[in-house]
């Protein structure tokens, strides 16, 4: 008889609205270790659980999505009787992949495929989508309230496998921090918990030799650590921080997201984010991710990768 083993599996349930990227992330999970199963009905859940617990299995990926519709209303119910069961712990961590209805109905377009909420083509078929993806995020928006989010509008596949990557390494700690820089020029991030403007902040883009240079380059930081306006901003944002971080975890968050944004996604916001994350990770766990690197043009920044 095998001894009880009492090391906590970590399940990672990928849910998300179809066509955001769950195929893609799956395939990111199954090449740092975890065994990953896609579609499985929510019904068979706690039965694959105990099925892999006995294998001793540690690592487990799952993906479920509007293709078993019928018994998502109970899938929030069963993933918190499986985290309350009293022999081998199971360790949950959703992630909702989720993107704006633009970019579904293009990536839609773009492949062809008919959408699993919608029954058949019609003749105005725009609207047909437009409607089924509506229909999916009421039927997904209990999943998507107790689930990070992330936003993959506007990132490459590549970039989504490295971030899932990434965040899924830190599930261990109680909360995570992302810090996020992004341009408003180009939307605010679907994922973000809070969204800080700093665009009224003095602006290197108009200084010429700084102007090819992003928020990572020193003569950047150097610039902007001497403008009190934007000493003051950071001061700011970080008490705000500090004073609500506790409360969020108390109501077992275990991500959040702080988005902050300016005009082109190059200067202020980084150099903010790069400063408030290391503020906070003496003592939060912290991840950093500058959504618009692929496109600064400075040749040291151009080398920056999502961490």
């Amino acid at each position: 008889m095998n001894p009880i083993d009492d090391t906590p599996i970590h399940l990672v349930l990928i849910t998300g609205m179809s066509g955001s990227g769950k195929t893609v992330a799956l395939t990111a999970l199954e090449d740092v270790g975890f065994y990953c199963v896609d579609n499985l009905p929510p019904e068979l859940l706690e039965s694959f659980i105990d099925l892999e617990q006995s294998n001793r299995a540690a690592r487990v990926a799952i993906a479920m999505d509007v293709r078993s519709a019928a018994a998502l209303p109970g899938l929030p119910r069963r993933l918190a009787q499986l985290q309350r069961r009293a022999h081998r712990p199971v360790h949950l961590t959703t992630v909702f992949l989720d993107a704006t209805t633009d970019t579904l109905v293009r990536r839609f377009s773009e492949t062809r495929r008919l959408h699993p909420l919608s029954l058949k083509r019609s003749q105005d078929q725009h609207r047909a989508l437009t409607d089924a993806i509506e229909h999916e995020r009421e039927l997904l928006a209990e999943l998507r309230e107790q689930a990070l989010v992330l936003d993959t509008s506007l990132i490459r596949p590549t970039r989504l496998r490295s971030q899932i990557k990434d965040l899924l390494g830190a599930t261990q700690a109680p909360l995570t921090l992302v810090f996020e820089s992004f341009a408003f020029k180009r939307g605010i991030p679907m994922d973000a918990d809070f969204v800080f403007d700093v665009r009224m902040l003095p602006n290197p883009h108009y200084e010429p030799e700084l102007k090819p240079l992003s928020g990572l380059d020193a003569p950047v930081a150097t610039y902007l650590a001497a403008q009190p306006e934007v000493t003051q901003m950071e001061e700011q944002i970080t008490a705000f921080l500090r004073h609500w971080l506790p409360q969020m975890l108390r109501d077992h968050r275990s991500y959040v997201t702080v988005a902050i944004g300016c005009t082109g996604g190059q200067h202020r916001s980084v150099y903010l984010v790069e400063r408030l994350a290391d503020t906070f990770a003496p003592d939060w766990f912290t991840r950093v991710r500058h959504r618009e690197d692929d496109n600064w043009p400075g040749p040291a920044s151009q080398a920056a990768e999502l961490t």
